[in-house]
């Protein structure tokens, strides 16, 4: 996120016409550029400011600026009303639907008058709105006061909750009410995007990326005393408008990135982070009935039950790389932001036929950071460099290579077509474009992409912590003595690594002893530290089978049998609120499931998605035969285009696992692969490895 050229910061009024003497409580609207606040202008009514704000737009187009406007009143209310009035939940649905009926005059607008028969379309005349401000009439459905009054809708917006001392939308008239500024003000903003359309933000229920962003103020956050001589009005958008203006590129982006679509959010108000959503006790859980559970039924089943569990922050461009992407990024500005050459030759303006063709050279060059400022008169050609901006005159050039230079003018031959070797303005990415979903891990070439589109911060997840213990009594650390019936732990490591290259944070939670009270407390200690938590070993359902254990006293155990070759095995279920994923202790079979249900569903615990691997067909360099009921994964490697497997397929010969490239994937039913069939191999690289 950059800043903007200019700042316009006004305050706003839903009454009459304050007449030719400038006053409080009037329209004021102040302009600020680089920090520096200019002298706040003085509105008499609506229709004055509506065409003051339409010029200051035209202006900065016209310029080829960029311009934010802060307005003072709100531009949404609580959820659901919306949709109660419209039909439609779209907050800018709204503002269309105030534009075609609200009556506006210098002396006199309906705007009690709307609120009354909204107030009867909506319920039983007593609500949401409330205050008739005109004296000599009472209005139906409108309540004077709040004696009687019943809103069927919260009474404040979340930002409201947070923004302590500002007023609800739903009061139409008396001291401080905002609700007649909205219903006089979205109309005239609704006709500002409809004038300027494609080139106006509205935050947040848009991302600003487009030369003009309508934003909501409230002046009063960031005000020092009112200086004597001044009106208040006036002093506040002199204020707001200079210190958004001279906010640092960073701080501006920060406060702008607010996910609050559907209420609309004050800029200044800082949101807490969201908490993410607790799984449910039964996410894991099987249909009835079910005991061996098939591969695909197992993935499908998990698909459709986890969701993200990290909160989500804001990162600076270089510390983007591995993240996952919160929200939606969108082009700050279009790539290229302006037509352009492609080669280093002459331009000109229009094609020419075939033939010879000499053209002179006018004074001057175009290059890539030093543009042409003048126009290329009709019938002349100018010396122009790869980059460099197409000047007036110019949609057209011709490689260099195909020109002869001499005396002051060109020669060459055509044909050539209108618009060759240009590139368009856009023609990659256009302003307000989505450049990056949602939910994409972020990789190098992306920077780039981020960069050329103005934007340097990024809403990610926060990274998913997991944490990763082996348990049973034979277990020893790397490199400690073994005594007899003593093995060194192979699997924490080995899955510690791969969460790393996930781009995960393991917390190494060591070995834990067939112990069930040790057990309890490390699965506690763990589930105050992370996100979920892998464990190896004792996931099936024997007497040293602790983790099963524990789970199933917690009323939280669902225990897969899945029809898996190497695995089997896969206890699941939630400690104290915390994901637990229980892998065979077996090496190979933990690597294996590891891969096939651990990555996707840690992938979508951490906001990224569904993971699944990209493998393709290749002949088989071995025989096989393979009974029903389970799909098997063999260690395999490709060799002369042709798919080896490890000699043996025993689950205890961890060396098949380094020695492989990857996963030969043999589906469910029985199989007779001879060399030269086909077999789908699942590269390593594309488990993220």
């Amino acid at each position: 996120m950059t800043g903007f050229d200019r700042v316009v910061a006004v305050d706003w009024s839903g009454g009459n016409d304050r007449g030719p003497v400038p006053k409080r409580d009037a329209i004021w609207i102040c302009e600020a550029r680089g920090g520096v606040a200019g002298t706040p202008a003085y509105m008499r009514n609506r229709q004055v400011a509506e065409a003051w704000l339409t010029q200051a737009i035209d202006d900065a187009l016209t310029a080829g600026e960029t311009i934010m406007i802060g307005l003072d009143f709100p531009f949404g209310y609580p959820a659901g009303f919306a949709r109660a009035l419209t039909g439609d939940a779209d907050p800018l649905a709204l503002w269309a639907w105030y534009a075609e009926r609200v009556e506006d005059a210098p002396q006199a607008n309906n705007r009690f008058d709307l609120a009354g028969r909204i107030n009867r379309a909506l319920g039983d005349g007593r609500g949401p709105f409330w205050g008739n401000g005109l004296p000599g009439r009472d209005i139906e459905g409108l309540p004077r006061r709040k004696t009687g009054y019943a809103n069927p809708f919260a009474e404040r917006r979340a930002v409201e909750n947070l923004a302590k001392g500002s007023f609800t939308c739903w009061q139409m008239a008396g001291a401080g009410a905002v609700g007649g500024q909205v219903f006089m003000g979205l109309p005239v903003l609704e006709r500002l995007r409809r004038r300027f359309a494609g080139r106006v933000a509205v935050w947040p229920f848009e991302r600003p990326g487009l030369p003009v962003a309508l934003v909501e103020i409230w002046p009063s956050l960031n005000m020092p005393q009112v200086p004597e001589g001044w009106i208040r009005d006036a002093w506040q958008v002199h204020c707001v408008a200079g210190w958004l203006s001279g906010l640092p590129a960073d701080r501006l982006g920060a406060l702008l990135d607010v996910d609050a679509p559907d209420e609309g959010w004050i800029l200044g108000v800082a949101a807490p982070h969201p908490e993410p959503p607790r799984l449910a006790n039964d996410c894991f859980a099987l249909p009835a009935g079910v005991d061996w559970t098939p591969v695909d039924e197992a993935l499908h089943t998990l698909r459709g039950r986890l969701h993200p569990v990290t909160g989500t922050e804001t990162v600076a461009l270089a510390d983007a790389p591995g993240r996952v992407l919160a929200a939606d990024l969108r082009a700050r500005r279009s790539n290229p932001p302006q037509a352009n050459t492609a080669v280093d030759g002459f331009g000109f303006a229009g094609g020419v036929p075939e033939g010879a063709h000499v053209r002179r050279l006018a004074d001057g060059r175009a290059a890539a950071g030093a543009p042409f400022h003048g126009t290329v008169p009709p019938g002349q050609a100018l010396r122009v460099l790869t980059g460099a901006a197409l000047p007036a005159g110019v949609d057209t050039v011709i490689l260099q290579e195909d020109v002869s230079v001499g005396s002051g003018r060109i020669a060459f031959r055509g044909p050539l077509k209108t618009g060759a070797n240009t590139r368009l303005a856009g023609e990659d990415v256009h302003a307000g474009a989505v450049v990056l979903p949602a939910g994409r891990w972020i990789m190098p070439a992306d920077l780039a992409l981020m960069a050329a589109t103005g934007l340097d911060r990024a809403a990610v997840h926060e990274r998913l912590r997991v944490a990763v213990m082996s348990t049973g009594d034979e277990l020893v650390e790397p490199g400690a003595p073994a005594g007899e019936g003593r093995i060194h732990d192979a699997n924490r490591p080995m899955l510690m690594a791969v969460l790393g290259r996930w781009g995960f944070d393991a917390v190494d939670m060591g070995c834990c002893p067939d112990d069930r009270a040790v057990l309890r407390a490390r699965l506690d200690a763990a589930a105050a530290r992370a996100d979920v938590i892998v464990t190896s070993g004792g996931a099936s359902a024997g007497d040293e089978d602790h983790v099963s254990a524990l789970l199933r006293d917690a009323g939280a155990l669902q225990h897969w049998r899945i029809a898996i070759k190497p695995g089997r095995p896969l206890a699941l279920g939630l400690w104290r609120d915390t994901p637990v994923f229980g892998l065979p202790g077996n090496p190979v079979a933990a690597m294996v499931c590891t891969l096939i249900f651990g990555r996707p569903a840690l992938c979508a615990l951490a906001g990224m998605g569904w993971a699944e691997p990209q493998g393709f067909d290749l002949p088989a360099a071995f025989e096989k035969r393979k009974k029903p009921g389970r799909r098997e994964y063999l260690r395999a490697r490709i060799r002369d285009g042709r798919a080896e497997v490890f000699a043996s397929e025993g689950s205890g010969r961890i060396s098949g696992l380094s020695w492989a490239e990857g996963l030969v994937e043999i589906g469910d039913g029985a199989r007779h692969i001879r060399p030269g069939d086909p077999v789908r191999f699942l590269p390593y690289g594309s488990f993220g490895l």
